[in-house]
Formats: C-alpha cells, sequence, structure tokens
C-alpha cells in the first residue's frame, strides 16, 4: 500500500479503513484569557498505526493557530489547509446556488475524518518510518493557540465593572454535530473513539467542568491559578469532548451525589429547585433500559448565550441558563424538564453509544427521542404524549410536503441515487454539515416517530430488550482497556441496529425500514364513505395521492375504527391499489327507539343525544388510521354531527382534535353548541379545551350575522373565573389549578379575534379585556403572573383591526381612534412598568414589542423600526431581542426598506451571540422581504454579492450559521443565477468572435492578484501545481472536467464549428464543453460546471501530497498509473462515481500522486512527444495530462495562507523556480495540440497572446 493515503478508523469497522488509531488523547490548555478571548494549550494523541508505511497523519483542526508538531519528541513537518474558509474562490463570478452547494459538499468531504481526511496533515519523520514498520505506537505532541475564536468556543464577558469572575465571563464550547475542531486538534468523527485526559489552568476564582471524572485540583504556587485535572476512561470520541470555565456556583445534587450541577453566581436558587427533579428522570432511564447510568458522574452546566437549548456531551450536558425558573413559574417547568429528559437520553444513545458513520445518525436520535417519549408518557401521562405525537407528525408532514422529503438513511453509493433522487436540491444532504438546521430538526422528529413504529410492529418489550442488548454490550466493551478492537461495539450501525430487532424479535421489520428509513416522504389518505343500508355494510373509499412532491405511495395494513350504536369497533384494512372501495359489514342495526346507553372504545357506558344522527345509519363516526401507525396526513370526510359526537365522546385527546379542526367547517349552532360543552368539561384534556376556545371564535365571526346572546366564551369566562357579585370584576388570581390556568389565560387571547358585523372588534369585548387587565391582582397567589398578563397583551394584539382612513388623513398620535389610544395607553403603562419591575424572562416586554408592531401593520401608529432596533441592541434579555428582530424583519418585508435589511445583515455578521445570529437568517428565510419568483427593488447585485460572500467566506467558523445563509439565498433566488444580476454572456461571445483573450474587464484584476499571490503565498495553489497563472488551472479544471463528464464531451468537442461564437442553446443546456467557459464568467445552470468544481475545490490531499513529496522520500511509483492520458476509461469512471456531486468515497488521486515529480515529466513527455497528434487525441492528451497529475488541484489552497507555516516556504520557493522551465515546454505543447481549440478555454485568452500560436 502506498504510503500517501492516510485514512483512520475504528478497529472492525468496514465502511472507511483509516491507517491508524488513536487510543489516548491529552488536552491539555494552560493559559485562558477573558480578555483577550484568547486559549493556549497542546494536544497529545497516542497512536497506534495499523498498517504498515503510514507517512502521513490526517488530523482535523479549524481556526486553531499550530505552532509546532512532535512525533516522539522528534520536529514534524506539517501543512495546514481548510478548504471550508471560502467555498468557491475568488476568481469564480459564479452565484448560482447549485455550483455552490456541490463545491461546499466537496469542501467539506474533503476534511471529513470519516473518510481519513482533515485540515492538518503531518508527515511522519523519517527517522521514525522503521518504527511505523513495525506497527509500534507513536506520540504526536501538537502546540497551538486560538485567538477570538469566532466558534466551537463562545466567550462570554459582560462589559461591567470588577474582576472576570466578578463580572461573571465565562466561556465554553459549544458547535452543532462534530464540532470539537474548532478548539482543539483532534480526529473530529463520531466513530473514532479513545481515552481522555482534560487538564486545564484557570484563575483561583474559576471553575473548570469538563468530561469523565475530577481526579485532583492543583493550585499554582502563588495561589492564583489551578489547574483541574480529568479523566475519561469509558472510550469516547473527540465530538463529544466539551468545556465549559466560569465562577459557576456549585450544587452537589441531594439525591443522588454522583451528579453536580453548575449555574453562574446568584442563581443557585433556582437551579436547586430546576434540577431538584433529575434523579426521578435518572430512575425512570435506569428502570426501562435495565441499565446502569454509563458514566460514574453527571454534570449539568447552565451558562448565559447558549449555542442550543442543550448540548449533550460525554458525562455532562451544557444547558442554556434561560431554563432555570423558580417554584412560581408555571409554564417554563415542563419545557424546563423536557430538556433535562431529553439530555439524559442523549447521554446513553448518542454520548456513551456513538454512530458509525453519518448514515446511522438516525438510530441514536431516534432511540433517545423515543425513550424521551416514554419519560413524557410517564411524567405527563398518555394525553399530553399522545398530543406531543400528534404534532410531531403533523410537524414533519407539512414540511415533507413543502419541501419534499427527510431520508434518514442517505445511502453513499451503489445505484441507490436514482432509487431516491435527494429531496433537497439547495443542499446535500450527505454530510451533516451542510444540511439546513430546520431540516436537521425535522430529520430528529421523524427518527423518533420510525422508532415508535417500529415499536408498534415488534412490541415494546421487545423494543427495550433491543437496547438493553446495545447497551450491555456497549458497557462490556467500554471496560476492555488494553484490548480497543472490542471498542466497535460501542458504535451503532443502521445494520447493527436491525440485526439486533431480528435477533431479538424474530420479526422481519425490512418492509417497514425500506418504506420510512431508506426512502422519504409522508403517505396522503383522503377517506370518505356511504352507508349501505339494504347490506348493513359500510362502504369505505380511502385513496393516495403520491405524485405530490413529498409523498409516497403506502401498501400495507391500515386500521380503522367505527363507532357505531353498539360500541366502538376495529378493522384491518389491507391498503393494496391506489383507490380502494372497501366494505366493512356493521354491528348494530338502527335501534334509536332503544334507550340504551352507549359503550365506548374505553368500556365507558354513557348517554347520547341521538337525535342529530341519520335515521338509517347506526354510525356515530368513523377513524382512520387512530393510532397514527403511519406518517401520514389524513383528510377523511364524514357530516357535521359525526364530528360534534366525536369531540364530545370519542376519549382520545387526537381524535378530539381532530373533531375540532373539522367543525372550524360547520359553523351550525349545533357545533357551537359542542364546543361550548367541551369548554365547560373539567375532565376534558386542557390543551383540547384550549383548541375549542380558537374554533368558537372561527364559529362566531362565520355566524355573527344569527349569532344571539353575549359574545362567545363571555358568559362562560364569567361564570368560571369572576366575582359571584360583580361579573366585570376578575376574582383574585389564583393559579392551584393549572387547567383552569391555562383555559383563563387563552379565553381572552381568542375572544379578542371575535368580529362584529362591520369587522371590527366588539366594543364589550374589548372593555372585557382592559377590565380584566384593570382587576388582575396576583397577591394572594404564590404562582407568578408574568405569562398571563404577557397573553392578556396578546388580547389587545389581536383586537386591533386595519384603520380606516378618512380623506388619506396621515395617522398621528393625536388623531387616534379612542379604542385603540387605550390599548396604546395600556402597552406603554406595561413597557414602563417592566423597566421598573422586570417579569421572568421579560414575557412581557416581548407581547409589548409584538402588539406595537400589530398597531403598525395596522396603520394606527407610524411605522417605524428604530424602537425595535434599539431593543434588538446587543445587551438586552434573548428573548426580547428575537421579538424586536422579528418586527423589524416584518418591517423590511413590508416596507421594503433595503436600509433595514442592511442593518439586519450587519448583524448577522457581526453580532456576539450565535444564536441571535441564526435566528435572524432563519427568520428572514421564513419571513423573506421578497422571493425568487417575485420583483422587488431590494433584489440587487450589490445584496447577492454581499450574501455570496456571507455564505461563501463569511460563516466558515459556524457550519449552522453557513446552512442558514444558504437556506436564506435560496428563498430569495432559486437555485440558478439570481435573475437581478447582469448578464454576462454578450462582452464574452464578442471577445470570442475576435478570437481575442477571454478575460472581460471583472476578471483581469484577479489574473493579476493570482500572480501576486503566487510570489508572496508558498501555498497559494497558483504555483502549487506548477503553474504561475491561475488561468492556467483552468485549463486543467476545464480538461479534468471535459473528461469527467460524459464520454461524448471530447467529440462535441471537435464537431463545434472552430472560432463560432458559442450559440445560447449551448450555453443553457448541460453540454460539457462550451459551458466550460463558465469557470470565468457568470453562467446560470449547468451541472458540469459543478462537477468541475467537485473536483478542483475539493482535493486537500492532493495539494498536500505534493507538498509532502517535496519533503523528499524516495519512491519510484510505476508509471501505469499516470498512463491514462491515452485510453479515456482510467479516468472517467472516478468521475463518473463523484459525479452526482459527492467526491467518490476514496479519490484515487491520493495514491497517484507525484513522487519526487515523476509524475510531471511523464505528462510532458506525452505532450511534447506527439507534437501534432489527430485533433481528437489532442483534445484527451490536454486533458488528460492535469488530471492524473495535478489530480483535482485544489481551490482549496487558496486561504491556506492564513495558516501556513515557515519551515517550509524555502523548500517550496526551490521548487517553484526549478520547475519554471518545464512549464514553458508544456504551454507551448499544450497549444500546439490545442492551437484551433483555443476559444472554448479561459486559458485561451493566454494562448492568444503567447507566441506559440504564431505556428
Amino acid at each position: 500500500m502506498d504510503r500517501g493515503a492516510w485514512r483512520a478508523t475504528v478497529h472492525g469497522v468496514t465502511e472507511c479503513t483509516r491507517l491508524s488509531d488513536s487510543h489516548f488523547q491529552v488536552v491539555c490548555i494552560n493559559n485562558i484569557n477573558f480578555q483577550r478571548k484568547s486559549v493556549v494549550g497542546f494536544v497529545e494523541l497516542t497512536i497506534f498505526p495499523t498498517v504498515a508505511n503510514l507517512n502521513r497523519i490526517k488530523l482535523n483542526s479549524k481556526q486553531c493557530r499550530i505552532y509546532r508538531v512532535r512525533i516522539n519528541d522528534l520536529e514534524a513537518a506539517f501543512i495546514y489547509n481548510d478548504p471550508t474558509l471560502e467555498v468557491c474562490h475568488s476568481e469564480s463570478k459564479q452565484r448560482n446556488l447549485n455550483y455552490f452547494s456541490n463545491a461546499y459538499a466537496a469542501a467539506v468531504s474533503a476534511v471529513d475524518p470519516d473518510a481519513g481526511n482533515g485540515e492538518l496533515c503531518i508527515k511522519v519523520p523519517s527517522e521514525l518510518w522503521k518504527h511505523v514498520d513495525e506497527l509500534k505506537v507513536l506520540k504526536i505532541h501538537i502546540n497551538f493557540s486560538l485567538d477570538q475564536p469566532k466558534g466551537g468556543l463562545h466567550f462570554v464577558v459582560p462589559s461591567v465593572e470588577g474582576s472576570m469572575a466578578e463580572r461573571g465571563a465565562h466561556v465554553f464550547s459549544c458547535g452543532y454535530q462534530n464540532s470539537t475542531r474548532f478548539w482543539f486538534p483532534c480526529v473530529d468523527s463520531y466513530s473514532e473513539l479513545c481515552t481522555w485526559k482534560l487538564e486545564f489552568t484557570v484563575d483561583a476564582a474559576m471553575v473548570a467542568v469538563s468530561n469523565g471524572d475530577l481526579v485532583e485540583t492543583v493550585y499554582t504556587h502563588d495561589m492564583r491559578k489551578k489547574t483541574f485535572h480529568y479523566m475519561l476512561t469509558i472510550p469516547t470520541s473527540a465530538s463529544n469532548i466539551s468545556l465549559a470555565i466560569g465562577p459557576f456556583e456549585i450544587l452537589v445534587d441531594p439525591y443522588m451525589h454522583e451528579v453536580t450541577h453548575f449555574c453562574l453566581p446568584q442563581l443557585l436558587p433556582l437551579l436547586k429547585h430546576t434540577t431538584s427533579y433529575l434523579h426521578e428522570v435518572f430512575e425512570f432511564y435506569e428502570e426501562i433500559l435495565t441499565c446502569r447510568y454509563p458514566y460514574s458522574c453527571f454534570k449539568t452546566v447552565f451558562i448565559d448565550e447558549a449555542y442550543v437549548e442543550v448540548a449533550a456531551y460525554a458525562s455532562m450536558s451544557i444547558f442554556s441558563t434561560n431554563l432555570l425558573h423558580s417554584a412560581m413559574i408555571i409554564d417554563e417547568t415542563p419545557l424546563t424538564r423536557r430538556c433535562l429528559a431529553q439530555s439524559l437520553a442523549q447521554q446513553f444513545f448518542g454520548c456513551f453509544i456513538s454512530r458509525m458513520s453519518w448514515s446511522d445518525e438516525w438510530v441514536l436520535k431516534g432511540i433517545s427521542g423515543y425513550i424521551y417519549g416514554l419519560w413524557m408518557k410517564k411524567t405527563f401521562g398518555v394525553n399530553e404524549y399522545r398530543h406531543w405525537i400528534k404534532e410531531e407528525l403533523d410537524k414533519i408532514v407539512a414540511y415533507e410536503l413543502k419541501t419534499g422529503g427527510v431520508l434518514l438513511h442517505p445511502m453513499f453509493g451503489g445505484g441507490k441515487e436514482k432509487d431516491n433522487p435527494a429531496p433537497h436540491p439547495h443542499f446535500s444532504i450527505k454530510h451533516p454539515h451542510t444540511l439546513s438546521w430546520e431540516y436537521y430538526t425535522m430529520f430528529q422528529c421523524k427518527a423518533h416517530l420510525v422508532m415508535r413504529l417500529i415499536e408498534n410492529r415488534i412490541s415494546m418489550e421487545f423494543m427495550l430488550q433491543v437496547f438493553n442488548k446495545l447497551l450491555s454490550l456497549a458497557s462490556t466493551a467500554s471496560s476492555q482497556k488494553f484490548q480497543s478492537h472490542m471498542w466497535s461495539q460501542m458504535l451503532v450501525s443502521t445494520s447493527g441496529f436491525l440485526k439486533s430487532i431480528s435477533n431479538v424479535s424474530g420479526k422481519d421489520i425490512q418492509p417497514l425500514i425500506k418504506q420510512w428509513v431508506d426512502q422519504s416522504g409522508v403517505v396522503k389518505f383522503y377517506g370518505s364513505f356511504a352507508f349501505n343500508r339494504k347490506r348493513n355494510v359500510l362502504e369505505l373509499e380511502i385513496k393516495q395521492d403520491y405524485t405530490s412532491p413529498g409523498t409516497q405511495k403506502y401498501v400495507g395494513p391500515l386500521k380503522v375504527t367505527v363507532q357505531e350504536l353498539d360500541g366502538s369497533f376495529n378493522h384491518t384494512l389491507q391498503i393494496e391499489e391506489n383507490s380502494l372501495k372497501h366494505d366493512i359489514p356493521c354491528h348494530s342495526k338502527s335501534r334509536r327507539n332503544k334507550k340504551k346507553k352507549i359503550p365506548l372504545m374505553n368500556g365507558e357506558e354513557v348517554d347520547m343525544d341521538l337525535s342529530a344522527m341519520d335515521a338509517d345509519s347506526p354510525l356515530l363516526w368513523i377513524r382512520i388510521d387512530p393510532d397514527m401507525a403511519v406518517l401520514r396526513k389524513v383528510d377523511s370526510e364524514q357530516a357535521d354531527f359525526m364530528w360534534q359526537y366525536q369531540l364530545r365522546y370519542e376519549r382520545d385527546v387526537v381524535a378530539q382534535q381532530e373533531a375540532i379542526s373539522a367543525l372550524e367547517r360547520f359553523p351550525t349552532p349545533a357545533s357551537r353548541l359542542a364546543l361550548t360543552d367541551v369548554l365547560e368539561q373539567e375532565q376534558c384534556f386542557y390543551r383540547v379545551r384550549m383548541a375549542a376556545c380558537f374554533c368558537l371564535a372561527k364559529i362566531a365571526n362565520s355566524m355573527v350575522s344569527t349569532w344571539t346572546g353575549p359574545p362567545a366564551m363571555k358568559s362562560l369566562f364569567t361564570r368560571m373565573f369572576c366575582c359571584k357579585t360583580c361579573p366585570n370584576i376578575v376574582k383574585t388570581n389564583n393559579f392551584m389549578s393549572f387547567q383552569s390556568y391555562f383555559l383563563q389565560k387563552t379565553m381572552p387571547v381568542a375572544m379578542a379575534l371575535l368580529r362584529d358585523v362591520h369587522n371590527l372588534c366588539p366594543k364589550e369585548v374589548l372593555t372585557f379585556i382592559l377590565d380584566l387587565i384593570k382587576y388582575n391582582d396576583n397577591r394572594k397567589n404564590k404562582f407568578s403572573d408574568n405569562y398571563y398578563r404577557a397573553e392578556m397583551i396578546d388580547a389587545l394584539a389581536n383586537s386591533v383591526t386595519p384603520a380606516v382612513s378618512v380623506n388619506n388623513e396621515v395617522r398621528t398620535l393625536d388623531n387616534l381612534n379612542p379604542d385603540v389610544r387605550l390599548i396604546l395607553e395600556e402597552i406603554t403603562r406595561f413597557l414602563n412598568m417592566e423597566k421598573l419591575l422586570p417579569s421572568y424572562r421579560h414575557t412581557i416586554t416581548v407581547s409589548c414589542l409584538r402588539a406595537i408592531r400589530v398597531l403598525q401593520k395596522n396603520g394606527h401608529v407610524p411605522s417605524d423600526p428604530s424602537l425595535f432596533k434599539s431593543y434588538a441592541e446587543y445587551g438586552h434579555f434573548v428573548d426580547i431581542r428575537i421579538a424586536a428582530l422579528e418586527a423589524v424583519v416584518d418591517y423590511t418585508k413590508v416596507d421594503r426598506s433595503y436600509e433595514e435589511l442592511q442593518w439586519l445583515l450587519t448583524m448577522v455578521q457581526n453580532d456576539p451571540v450565535p444564536y441571535v445570529r441564526h435566528k435572524i437568517l432563519n427568520m428572514l428565510t421564513k419571513n423573506p422581504p421578497f422571493t425568487k419568483s417575485m420583483e422587488s427593488p431590494l433584489c440587487n447585485e450589490a445584496l447577492v454579492d454581499q450574501l455570496w460572500k456571507l455564505m461563501n467566506s463569511g460563516t466558515s467558523h459556524d457550519w449552522r450559521l453557513r446552512c442558514g445563509a444558504v437556506d436564506l439565498y435560496f428563498t430569495l433566488f432559486g437555485l440558478s443565477r439570481p435573475s437581478c444580476l447582469p448578464l454576462p454572456e454578450l462582452g464574452l461571445v464578442l471577445n470570442l468572435k475576435e478570437k481575442k483573450a477571454v478575460l472581460n474587464p471583472t476578471i483581469i484584476p484577479e489574473a493579476i492578484a493570482g500572480n501576486q499571490e503566487a510570489a508572496v503565498n508558498p501555498s497559494s495553489h497558483t504555483q502549487l501545481v506548477g503553474f504561475q497563472n491561475p488561468e492556467d488551472d483552468h485549463l486543467a479544471k476545464e480538461a479534468s472536467c471535459n473528461m469527467s463528464a460524459h464520454q461524448q464531451g471530447v467529440k462535441r468537442k471537435a464537431d463545434t464549428p472552430l472560432g463560432s461564437p458559442l450559440e445560447p442553446g449551448q450555453i443553457l443546456e448541460k453540454n460539457e464543453d462550451s459551458s466550460k467557459v463558465k469557470l470565468k464568467i457568470r453562467f446560470s445552470s449547468s451541472q458540469d460546471e459543478e462537477e468541475i468544481d467537485m473536483d478542483t475545490v475539493h482535493d486537500s490531499q492532493a495539494f498536500i501530497s505534493h507538498h509532502l513529496n517535496m519533503l523528499e522520500r524516495p519512491s519510484t511509483p510505476g508509471l501505469s498509473k499516470y498512463r491514462p492520458a491515452n485510453s479515456r476509461s482510467a479516468l472517467i469512471p472516478q468521475h463518473s462515481a463523484g459525479c452526482d456531486g459527492t467526491p467518490t468515497t476514496k479519490p484515487q488521486w491520493n495514491m497517484e500522486l507525484p513522487r519526487k515529480g515523476t509524475g510531471i515529466h511523464v505528462s510532458v513527455s506525452h505532450l511534447e512527444g506527439k507534437e501534432q497528434p489527430p485533433l481528437e487525441m489532442s483534445v484527451h492528451t490536454a486533458a488528460a495530462a492535469p488530471l492524473s497529475v495535478f489530480g483535482k488541484e485544489p481551490a482549496s489552497s487558496k486561504h491556506s495562507e492564513h495558516h501556513h507555516h515557515h519551515h517550509h516556504e524555502h523548500k517550496k520557493k526551490k521548487k517553484k523556480h526549478k520547475h519554471k522551465h518545464k512549464h514553458k515546454h508544456r504551454r507551448d505543447g499544450r497549444e500546439r495540440g490545442r492551437g484551433p481549440l483555443a476559444f472554448p478555454s479561459p486559458a485561451g485568452g493566454r494562448s492568444a497572446r503567447s507566441p506559440s500560436l504564431s505556428d
């Protein structure tokens, strides 16, 4: 095996073969400076080579400055190159997203540790080769520092008086998926396990919290600093390592002493209350999994400016400090408990058991989400659980129907692509770092729903046995300290998981997996029925829609529940073809005359008023798939009385919610009555009653002309919550009954949506809400009423209707409509009160800001974003900032304000809080100022460039932010070239006619810049490949692409009439040759240019191996590897594998990269030997030589200038001079070969001026 390609993996994993294993890693951070936001430290990796002739080692490291690398105490040369810093290089004037997302996917793969790649390539010193060949251990010692990291580690340094500890300054690690490489060099893969020793030296007033057991804390001599030593003896991937340092207050859990909680100063009382529940979660998981918690300790850390609310790492979880709450808060309590339970579920599946590869992620997310659901069912009850499942199901269904599907198990290669085209055109789903954040959240949602489907199929008992088996195998493996080949048992893969299921349950769940895991899409059912009285049969027709995007065809069993007069009956139908009529026999003859109780599903018997139902039919209601055993959307048609019966008497909350949403279509007095009855029923689930409030308001608005009595819900509210003697005064608050608390705060919000005949909010409703606010009295209540008051403001906002302007008078505060004046006064009073007595999480300010925006949009107060902009500044509480930013985003859309859009984008680039930056992009995507299908004054070239720059190089420090920028770009401009850009074709075509240089004015400066860079920067890829000018790269790029694209490409080139301008048709089709001009000029929609970039962007390996070979290592590669110059077949397969936009998992050029430049001579001889070959042949030669020698010379190396280390420079410079004369020959040879064809290549611009064309 060549000493070149270094790939790594864990023992026994067949998916990729790394040539060494890291067994043990030390991370030591010996200096943390909060003023400068910098970190200095070193790491030491112990690596066992698994093959002989390992001569280079690749590690992941981003934004770290690497000072020196030593292997077994010998200095080692290294190269740092990160192609994700700038995805498309500056010479690329491309602006279409197709091109970007392929280039981005390639850049991410080029440093993907699962494929054995990395940003940092270390050359093993020659003295150690013998040592390596004997497979002896290597110790790699790397000194590094981080200065003002933009991602990975987040510093929070409040600008107040005092020392850092007094100011509450803290720092913590964060990031999306595997982001540990942002703060220390490592193999940043979930499948590479090793044991850890972690040391952090901090100020004496600070505490460092990290993974594993705290072994000791050592003070320095002057007692000003102390070092925390942590040992993690359970093999763990680098991606699950974390750190939090700050002046934390420490709380040992009173119920479980191995659990410790940390929070920022002064928050200890809140911490005590918030975490007092955690031990119950531990007990629950340990009981159902029949397995002890895998680590020896657990730590929770609550920090400010969190990246996500919950981040789980090995033996510790990092939470947002905003989850802390006191015993007075009702609404936050269940949410926080859910976060704690979620993080603990991920300790078992996600941290302790890790994954083999990205395509197995769904198993971990599915299991942790599934056991979290079981915890929820036990803690909050079956109703809450079923409501949650329905909510998640509705979310995933809506998302898949809107965007085209979520694929849980992306397959790599093997012809699978055609069965399942990528559902998402604007990002690649083959790598977590290219996914849209929304897609990833939906992915997690679908994963746990599919686990529930598996449980339905094999039973919960077997399901828990499977989990137990996975955990017990992993814990056995984790205790094998010296047999690390066992550690692969701690990694889960899809196939291993499915094998466990069939072993434990003996059932074949392959069809289920094929349907929901290997395929994207959900099912859409339409159900309708008729009752055949003669045959006493229910004729049910179920149709499917499987042609619209995001849907799939379902074949299999489907449960239907029919409630008849004699009871409830389940029927299982076999769904086979598209539209199918099913005959279901009915049990009861209609016998309405007998007064007899009607048995329900749960065995209860009730009296019903049957006067509404159809005299001939015994059916009360019908439900399709009541257990949600299919990921589906069901639209079923029933008569209104059936929905009313279903709402009143069906005991399943999901059925009641379906009935409520159906009744919106039937505004009749009977519906009104059914809804009012549900509102009054105390036994009814509180969420159903809340939904009924809003439905009742909609029905009342549809029945406005026939409505009798007081406004909907008013008398009910008065009866439940107001004084008997004085019905307009609300009782003093008593929130002991949470059910009635939720109803009390929802009813006014729904009532405010009522409208009279003139479409205004009835005066008495507004007065009623203002009275509620006026007489609100919380003195005797043991709970806080901040959420209740916030909802009263929401109610005021809901009552606002558009302003009626008389003769276009301008609205000022003097001529306000009197009702609106009352509303505005309340809002102002609340806002001012908040300044003096802030509420929990500032819920009231948030509602006030939303209400002000509603008044602005309805034309009552002048539309002006300045108030929101002041509330959005850094320093306000994060919820306030998000609410204010939402208003600014909305203002930008409604008023088409370019200035505000710029203000928002500046904030995306500069705001200190990563979550806020992410949220702005997210809100702009959800509520965009314009979309790809509409004309807008905001859409201009500067904006395109600004967003392109943001996603191309401005967000390389945060995967989530970059994907958010891509989403926004897609929403605004679509996949192809933005319509607002000027078309560049014309200038180009004229140039071609004159056979002059192809360089149009936009490009010339870059060429010059390229030359300067070649001189200044040894790492620039311009001379790396031996060329001295960026245009020549394009020759190589173009050539490589012509070969790769399609076989007929080369012939077509010869058929193009020489010297003729390109026809526009040719440019826009996916053709192979002419589209190549696109490398320098911006056209729109070709596929091939993506492939070029796939190949050029991707390969940091080509770049690195070239350099490493300059560091003299003797070798004589067989020339056969370089022969493909005339055998096309040798090259085409490599590319076609990567044509779908992914690099082949193991690019061959790694292996065949030049040893000591041999390859270069070969190619030159090809070019020079055959001076004038036949035309078609000459195209091959020109095309193949650069490809085989320079592989894909990496666009990526452009920015390595930042991170280059001096001790290579002189060697490279020498090398550069040595090659110069060769290139002259090569260029002449190449141009002779392609003389007449020069026009399709940007490099032709060069040949037009170069002397060799004269022949």
